[in-house]
């Protein structure tokens, strides 16, 4: 960063670091052991809509490159997400899938579509659900909690709890503007 860039209040962007991603097994451990907040065994990424050849080969190799079913959808604000489904308690293979995707995209020269990826948890006696959410261009994550049976109403509180909770698992993202909701979202139970 340079002199005036400082002087003006600009700064670098955060470089994406999806290793960041690989401390997600231990974070679900300490979800599970402190909040009763299970894997779902679900995770998606998501990223703006791309046409093209070289766009279609790469969804043509992520679907032979991964583990688990794969499946494309596309939600309402025209953003694409690819949708992965493992075993609940193969958190490690649904992480290494979602790192597969973003590194795919990023090294095809698709990397500023990227927008998020998700991996989804859930409480079956008290009916929460949360998804902890990796901002690729932020390299910081969030939770995002749909509250039951509310249509369009975040459950703050969780979302409070479990940042609490995962702040020395993950790096959490600061500013609380940026946690956007992803209702829509496959993958968020």
């Amino acid at each position: 960063m340079g002199f005036l860039d400082a002087l003006l209040g600009r700064s670098k962007p955060v470089r994406p670091d999806l290793d960041q991603l690989f401390a997600l097994p231990s974070a679900a451990v300490t979800l599970q052991a402190a909040a009763g907040l299970v894997p779902t065994g679900e995770g998606s990424v998501c990223f703006a809509s791309v046409e093209g050849g070289a766009f279609d080969r790469i969804q043509d190799e992520l679907a032979e490159l991964l583990d688990g079913p794969v499946e494309f959808t596309e939600d309402g604000l025209g953003y694409t997400w690819l949708h992965v489904r493992h075993a609940p308690d193969d958190v490690a293979g649904l992480v290494n899938d979602l790192h597969a995707v973003n590194t795919s995209l990023e090294e095809g020269g698709f990397g500023p579509h990227l927008l998020c990826s998700l991996i989804g948890f859930g409480d079956p006696r008290e009916a929460r659900s949360v998804a902890l959410v990796y901002l690729y261009k932020r390299g910081t994550f969030y939770p995002f909690a749909p509250r039951p049976g509310q249509e369009r109403k975040r459950d703050n509180t969780l979302e409070l709890e479990v940042r609490a909770v995962l702040g020395d698992d993950l790096r959490v993202e600061p500013d609380l503007g940026r946690w956007f909701p992803v209702w829509d979202a496959p993958g968020l139970a």
